[in-house]
């Protein structure tokens, strides 16, 4: 197949870097005619024949002929590329070598890695233990960030089967790197998690918290005071026990469990977009979650849901979402989930944060969601924790209002925690 000479690319941001020879190009620019055809890939890039190329453009010729070997990726093509400057070109120096097993290394899948230095060392003319001296550091740098990666995932609550699809890895090899993790308490991990919690933590004394300004964070509306879950993973998980938050919001609760080496389960009806790929998508509404066998290791659920009619409209105009319902639906759809939940667990703890309605409700009337829950959900109250507003939390058109009419504004907010046996 004949190409335009001007329409061949060269690669010199992958071509091996070998040394050129004036003299062969002008040997071959004498005798273009007897020249045996240069190499290029499907999109014209030069994979052999850099000097008859040079040859052809020496003597301004206008076609020149090409065989095509397709590549699938610049890695393909930089190991062709090698191969045959190995048969009959100029030859890689040692140290052209070593760079250029690197850079195919490093596009290599983990489970072809040990062919591929086999490989390499075929093409390169050098002994495998030689790759293998040359490759070490990045073997190394490579496993641990792919350690890195599955523990992460891990703590996710991502199955070993979606772990391995991901860092393509069998199942078996991520059950024995996860293995290892579950076996962290020998390396004294959870114990800096606990020991961080005792010094950069004052632990809770009573059950009211007050807050005088919000934690730095995401800013969503409905987002929780962090501080208030870090309080109440401190009282009632360990590290590497599963929490899991439906109404997961900005985020907070996957920040504070990586630090506090909580493992997470989170999802919310409509993630925000910049999180959609750690928060699941998933509307209570419709069905619990599915933490496939992992149940006996939760510890918290951590719910802070729309609170009625304050985030009505926030989140949605759909009826379904619990913001948007009438008040004895929201009521049914959250006591269902709190009960669902606890027909899942045991030895747990669910805990709801939720303030009364009152400035959004009809009439202004005090809608004391704590006491419908406590009225349906029929399990036993671990503790009931009061987490004030500040006073700035109401505008002066509602101070007035309580003037007018003599009524009390509610600061109140609540978290109340349930114990399953």
């Amino acid at each position: 197949m004949k190409y335009r000479v001007d329409e061949i690319v060269f690669r010199d941001d992958l071509y091996p870097r070998i040394e050129t020879s004036a003299a062969t190009v002008q040997k071959y620019a004498e005798d273009l005619d007897v020249l045996p055809p240069i190499e290029v890939n499907q999109n014209k890039e030069l994979i052999d024949g850099w000097h008859r190329w040079t040859a052809h453009k020496k003597r301004g010729a206008e076609e020149i002929e090409a065989t095509v070997t397709k590549t699938a990726s610049d890695a393909e093509l930089l190991e062709l590329a090698i191969e045959r400057n190995a048969s009959h070109g100029l030859q890689l120096s040692q140290s052209d070598k070593r760079d250029m097993a690197r850079r195919i290394y490093a596009a290599a899948a983990e489970r072809d890695r040990d062919a591929k230095k086999k490989r390499l060392a075929k093409i390169l003319s050098v002994s495998e233990r030689t790759v293998r001296e040359w490759l070490s550091r990045m073997d190394k740098d490579a496993k641990e960030a792919r350690n890195r990666r599955i523990f992460d995932l891990w703590l996710a609550c991502w199955t070993n089967k979606e772990i391995a699809d991901d860092v393509n890895l069998t199942e078996e090899a991520v059950r024995q790197v996860t293995q290892e993790t579950a076996d962290l308490p020998k390396l004294g991990k959870p114990q800096q998690a606990a020991a961080e919690h005792a010094t950069d933590f004052e632990p809770p004394i009573y059950n009211i918290w007050k807050q005088q300004a919000k934690t730095a964070g995401s800013s969503h509306f409905g987002n929780s005071e962090v501080r208030w879950l870090d309080n109440l993973l401190y009282l009632y998980t360990a590290p590497f026990d599963i929490v899991v938050d439906p109404f997961a919001g900005g985020g907070s609760t996957i920040d504070l469990c990586r630090r506090r080496l909580r493992r997470y389960y989170v999802s919310d009806r409509s993630p925000i977009v910049e999180r959609e790929k750690e928060i699941r998508r998933l509307d209570i509404t419709e069905g619990l979650p599915d933490l496939k066998g992992r149940w006996g290791d939760v510890r918290l659920i951590y719910l802070d849901p729309p609170y009625w009619k304050q985030a009505e409209g926030q989140y949605s105009k759909d009826a379904s979402d619990l913001a948007n319902m009438p008040l004895d639906e929201f009521n049914r759809a959250l006591a269902g989930a709190i009960n669902g939940f606890a027909k899942k667990l045991a030895k747990a703890f669910i805990a709801l944060i939720i303030q009364p309605t009152q400035w959004k409700a009809p009439n202004r009337g005090f809608t004391d969601h704590v006491g419908d829950m406590l009225r349906t959900v029929k399990l036993p109250v671990e503790m009931r924790y009061s987490v004030p507003y500040e006073s700035q939390q109401c505008t002066a058109q509602m101070v007035e209002w309580a003037k007018e009419n003599k009524r009390c504004l509610v600061l109140t907010r609540e978290i109340v925690v349930w114990r399953v046996p």
